[in-house]
């Protein structure tokens, strides 16, 4: 793919040492109507928002508006247990990450009137009852978040990043996103804008679109002073049912195939089944078949997934580059390379040549094939040592080839003499430039960012970070996507399933916005426009709401984010709904078989009711026993084998935190009612004393020696919670 010409500026990138500094420069070259556009995520330049925000909080006179997505936030914690948890954790875990002003006080209905935040994605659930941030929510698909800001006149730009070794060029690292297309869009309008920099050393050095030259942007701001911590969100515990889930998906998966993933718990479920599979395949069979898996949804494995371990192994192209990811590389299973060039592409697809192994029959197929001129040119020698065709020694001058010990020949490979030599000594060993990776933007815990940062140069550069648009859509590039993308498999999340198999993923039937549609519906389409991809929806059977078990799966929903005729793969705890092209009856029976037991007898009712299912339908006894207590004891087995940890890949909390945390996680499902609250601190009441085993988590809440009878009211809840071994 070409590159988008970012920038043709008419002077140098003006570079600053201090924030202020900037923000005086950026005010003065675009005005008091700043309309700012910063990153998703990670690639926030923190302290140059704070300090634009800050100015604009002390000059009413000032009109900001802030875009972006994703704003993170120190956790804090909203009761006092969860601030006696939260706090010292955060202190250890973020050190020196500055909170977003702007989304302190928009967490506290705090922000001003001539300041306003609007925003395509939320962290999960965190404004559900944030009037301000629900008013201001853009719903839009991630592809088109460049062209809605720039519809609404986004002019000024921030975005982190760093330097490379030798301080030429600056990558945009997490974040290439979004940026490079809004840069590109201003370019073109000649609008008055301004494009800053903050450079932060702890970023990784990005390859990829994320490549661009300082003088891409005005303002530069350059101070090590300014550097800090990456927000690193921590592993967090990974349930029964989603671990289920994670092994139906794994086997939905081919080798040689295309990966996308998204994040939290369930994504490391897959990732975790993903292992297994190729690192322990007679385990991982044994497993399938404990679970009957390989008999209740042969068909749709034998179609569309495998069981085997990885050969040739995945090709990653997700718009979130996860931590997942890192896993799968340093286990040999991402490693399938692929190029951007469709004629290469196509070759190596069609299983012409090897990647290690270049022929003189590459030479010849690419001249058949119109990828080169028989008699080369300077773009056609470029393009061949570009791709490790021809050896980067040898140089191009005036016709002729020029070779490391000083011969040369005529550039011309109709004549037998040019072409005998240029393959005697020209012909490089190995394919060079290929990716496994290919990502929008990057997040995760400390762990992965360190990685990433001390990984080989070499090994980085197969990871391409790339624009949005080339991830997540096939037009502008469909055919080499298709190329790229054999046998994909888009994995994604939603919390709501319809019987007719719509998908609610963002929003609530009350209009109320949990997170953001991102690009679920980008990947849940283009799965349908490649003739070997799918979409896999994963859902929970079942949700907690007001302290009451509540079915995810219902007859109908007031809101959708995936309408039911891109209906594809959905998968629960309880197994495989393989539901692309079926009849509405076939749907609804396949969706019943895969939900929770304690809910079938209703949603067969309400299908009846509806005439979308025969009056004489029986369940399967196969899909009736669909409880969690069955599947917890099923997996107790494999868990004393070591298999299924909470934590799979590590956390950064503490033991001592761990058992706390569970313990207040289930303190927080059996209060959420009034009978439940009551319940708990009448049973409470009986604790008397501190056993010497649950002093040191007493310690870590600030609760062996309680202060007040509320105190004393949380040490006996905690006690009995963490004493009661089911926490």
């Amino acid at each position: 793919m070409e590159k988008t010409n970012l920038r043709k500026p008419e002077n140098k990138v003006q570079k600053h040492t201090e924030i202020e500094s900037c923000v005086d420069a950026v005010i003065a070259k675009v005005g008091k109507n700043i309309k700012l556009g910063i990153p998703l995520g990670a690639g926030k330049p923190n302290q140059f928002v704070n300090a634009l925000y800050e100015r604009a909080k002390a000059d009413s006179s000032i009109d900001l508006t802030i875009f972006s997505a994703l704003s993170l936030e120190k956790p804090k914690g909203a009761s006092l247990l969860e601030k006696r948890f939260m706090e010292p954790f955060s202190a250890r875990v973020f050190e020196d990450y500055p909170d977003l002003q702007y989304e302190l006080d928009r967490t506290s209905g705090a922000l001003p009137a001539n300041i306003k935040v609007m925003e395509f994605y939320f962290p999960a659930g965190k404004f559900m009852s944030n009037p301000e941030a629900q008013r201001n929510y853009i719903s839009s698909n991630y592809t088109h978040v460049a062209r809605d800001l720039i519809d609404r006149g986004v002019n000024v730009v921030a975005q982190m990043v760093c330097k490379s070794p030798d301080g030429e060029q600056l990558s945009l690292s997490c974040n290439p996103d979004v940026t490079i297309d809004i840069f590109a869009a201003l370019n073109a309008k000649g609008t008055n804008c301004a494009f800053v920099a903050q450079v932060n050393n702890n970023l990784p050095y990005m390859y990829g679109d994320a490549i661009v030259s300082p003088d891409t942007f005005h303002f530069l701001i350059d101070n090590p002073a300014y550097d800090f911590k990456l927000f690193g969100p921590p592993k967090m515990s990974v349930p029964v049912a989603d671990y289920m889930i994670g092994l139906y998906a794994s086997t939905l998966i081919k080798d040689g195939g295309e990966l996308q993933v998204g994040i939290g718990s369930l994504a490391d479920a897959l990732i975790y089944a993903i292992l297994l599979r190729h690192k322990d395949n007679d385990k991982y069979r044994r497993l399938i078949h404990a679970f009957n898996i390989d008999t209740k949804f042969s068909e749709t494995i034998r179609r569309k997934g495998a069981l085997t371990s990885f050969k040739t192994g995945l090709f990653g192209a997700s718009e979130m580059f996860v931590d997942g990811f890192m896993f799968l590389m340093q286990n040999g299973i991402l490693k399938r390379k692929v190029y951007d060039h469709v004629v290469l592409q196509r070759l190596l697809n069609e299983g012409l040549f090897q990647e290690d192994q270049i022929t003189p029959e590459v030479l010849f197929q690419l001249i058949a094939r119109g990828a080169i001129r028989p008699q080369l040119r300077k773009q056609d020698v470029d393009f061949l040592q570009h791709f490790g065709i021809l050896r980067a020694d040898l140089s191009f001058r005036n016709g002729w080839i020029h070779f490391a010990d000083g011969t040369q020949v005529e550039a011309d490979l109709n004549q037998a003499v040019a072409s005998d030599m240029l393959i005697k000594k020209g012909l490089g060993n190995v394919l060079k430039n290929g990716a496994i990776v290919h990502g929008g933007f990057f997040l995760g815990p400390t762990a992965f960012y360190d990685w990433l940062r001390e990984m080989p140069d070499e090994e980085r550069q197969l990871i391409h970070m790339k624009s949005v648009r080339a991830i997540n859509q096939l037009y502008g590039h469909e055919e080499l996507d298709r190329l790229h993308r054999k046998d994909a498999r888009f994995f994604n999340t939603c919390f709501t399933m319809t019987l007719l198999g719509a998908a609610a993923s963002d929003a609530l039937e009350d209009g109320r916005v949990v997170s953001g549609v991102g690009g679920q519906y980008n990947f849940v389409d283009m799965a349908h426009a490649l003739p070997d991809g799918h979409s896999v929806l994963q859902l929970r059977s079942t949700r907690r709401s007001g302290g009451k078990v509540h079915s995810s799966i219902v007859w109908k929903y007031g809101h959708v984010t995936i309408p039911r005729h891109l209906r594809d793969i959905v998968i629960t705890e309880y197994g495989i709904a393989d539901i692309r092209g079926k009849t509405d009856e076939e749907i609804v029976k396949s969706l019943i078989q895969i939900s929770d037991s304690r809910f079938q007898a209703q949603l067969m009712a309400d299908a009846q009711q509806a005439g979308k299912l025969s009056a004489d339908y029986q369940i399967p006894a196969a899909y009736q026993n669909n409880y969690p207590w069955v599947l917890a004891e099923k997996l107790a087995a494999f868990k004393a084998e070591g298999l299924f940890p909470a934590f799979p890949f590590g956390t950064d909390f503490t033991e001592t935190e761990q058992r706390i945390g569970k313990a207040l996680k289930a303190l927080k499902h059996k209060t959420a009612s009034p009978s439940g609250l009551l319940t708990t601190i009448l049973k409470a009441l009986t604790v008397w004393g501190i056993p010497e085993a649950l002093r040191s988590d007493l310690e870590r809440m600030q609760l062996d020696q309680p202060k007040g009878l509320t105190e004393k009211l949380y040490q006996k809840m905690l006690i009995r919670e963490l004493r009661s071994g089911k926490a």
